[in-house]
């Protein structure tokens, strides 16, 4: 075994690896292309830089995110400390000067005695299958990981598990769908259940016997009064890079609306083959709402790819009967997103299942967010150094920690799985039913932090 642990990328999981690797007194080679190359995104010499945003999501413990910064303080995150000392008044949120924060986090990098930081491309003169023989090996490289490594990780994963782009639907916790006009039923099996077994029918409607899917019908007001607000609602606009790429992979829903009043009543929208229990007839239009997780907590909107700004999704989308009230867990993006299939290929430590040596960190595991890829590199570091010490015994957070939900969520197998932020929808509920949403998350968060603080 090599004398040093690999970290490719400089980034926010990246920097957090090495960090964690490098307190334990265990040598890091920390590989970074920049300045040499940059992406299409980036621009800064600096490690750690903030592309979009610079806030960090709320602090309050009542907060997914907030929740998984104070995880992460406990847990003596380097990259939630500089953000700490990095802040910027923002409310209850933590926002950063993100020159300052940039920089604060290459200084503390570049001071550590145990990381070499090596300004060259992986897939370039040096290969990650060279890195990875004999070595443990960190890929935290991010969304926008360049050609020639994502060629490289291509052919160590398999083809159909690299994805390019993140087309992905709203998703609402199913506590928060209005029932008493939401039903359960498979297109066209509800109205044969309906014909052939009225009990069958009835428990269905009722979630006594569940179906695949949630469903919402909509008269005809109802959908043009939706139709009208999504048409018109704000976007956010793309890069140049990503457009092309993107759009030849789907289709926005609002984009898709323009072409017609009626085009989402023959597309994601079609009412064919449902029976609307309330009146006995075809709805004018209907929204599907799938299961989204093993414990069939989140649901995403069947068809809602989506560039609209966050407020406009909570404003539009909550326009649809059954919805009025939905908690949303996660809206709709498309932007270019490198990622792999993490259900099929990693564990909840972010190691490769099919060569031990190799871990991911970052949001190319689909973790999505600052936050959540700070998480991801700790976890991935902190396994890195038990591998490299011969320690059989992996640290596996509890999921009803925000770390460990979100480690469980992108290690568990899921068919359509997709890029996930932190959020309580994923977190194994109470033993309670608390119906005040903010006492739940709160005790939620308890019971979380009693854990991390267990752990240390």
């Amino acid at each position: 075994m090599k004398d040093y642990i690999t970290v490719i990328g400089a980034g926010l999981a990246g920097c957090e690896a090495a960090y964690q690797i490098a307190k334990e007194n265990i040598k890091v080679k920390l590989y970074e292309m920049k300045p040499r190359k940059y992406s299409p995104a980036h621009s800064s010499k600096n490690m750690a830089e903030i592309v979009c945003s610079n806030s960090f999501k709320s602090n309050l413990h009542t907060n997914a995110c907030g929740l998984l910064k104070e995880e992460l303080r406990i847990l003596d995150s380097l990259l939630i400390k500089v953000a700490d000392e990095s802040a910027v008044p923002a409310g209850q949120a933590l926002a950063v000067d993100r020159e300052m924060f940039s920089n604060k986090v290459t200084q503390y990098i570049k001071k550590m005695e145990y990381i070499e930081v090596i300004n060259e491309e992986v897939g370039d003169n040096i290969h990650l299958n060279e890195l990875i023989d004999d070595g443990i090996v960190i890929v935290a490289t991010g969304p926008l990981t360049s050609d020639l490594l994502s060629k490289e990780i291509m052919e160590l994963i398999g083809d159909n598990d690299l994805h390019f782009y993140d087309a992905a639907a709203p998703i609402v916790t199913k506590e928060s769908i209005d029932m008493n006009i939401a039903f359960w039923g498979d297109r066209y099996n509800q109205e044969r259940a309906k014909d052939e077994d009225v009990e069958l029918w009835k428990n269905r409607v009722k979630g006594i016997e569940k179906s695949d899917y949630i469903n919402l019908p909509m008269s005809k007001e109802e959908y043009e009064n939706f139709w009208n607000a999504l048409v018109n609602a704000d976007v956010v606009e793309l890069h140049k890079f990503e457009k092309r790429e993107i759009f030849e992979g789907c289709m926005p829903v609002e984009v898709m609306a323009k072409r017609g009043i009626d085009t989402l009543r023959y597309g994601p929208l079609k009412p064919v083959g449902f029976t609307d229990p309330r009146t006995g007839y075809r709805p004018y239009a209907l929204v599907q709402l799938r299961q989204d997780n093993t414990d069939g907590t989140i649901y995403n909107i069947v068809g809602f790819q989506t560039n609209l700004k966050f407020g406009e999704q909570k404003r539009v989308f909550s326009l649809i009967p059954g919805l009025e009230n939905a908690d949303f867990q996660k809206y709709g993006v498309m932007h270019r997103n490198t990622y792999i299939n993490s259900t099929k290929l990693l564990d909840a430590t972010y190691n490769f299942n099919k060569n031990k040596n190799l871990f991911f960190a970052g949001q190319i595991t689909g973790v999505e967010g600052y936050v959540e890829s700070i998480s991801s590199g700790l976890v991935a570091g902190l396994n890195a150094v038990r591998k490299f010490k011969g320690d059989t015994e992996k640290n596996e957070f509890n999921e009803s920690t925000m770390i460990g939900a979100l480690a469980k969520y992108i290690s568990t197998e899921n068919e359509r799985f997709q890029p996930m932020n932190a959020n309580f929808g994923i977190i194994p509920a109470l033993d309670e039913k608390i119906k005040d949403k903010r006492l739940r998350y709160e005790k939620l968060a308890d019971r979380a932090l009693k854990l991390i603080k267990n752990k240390v």
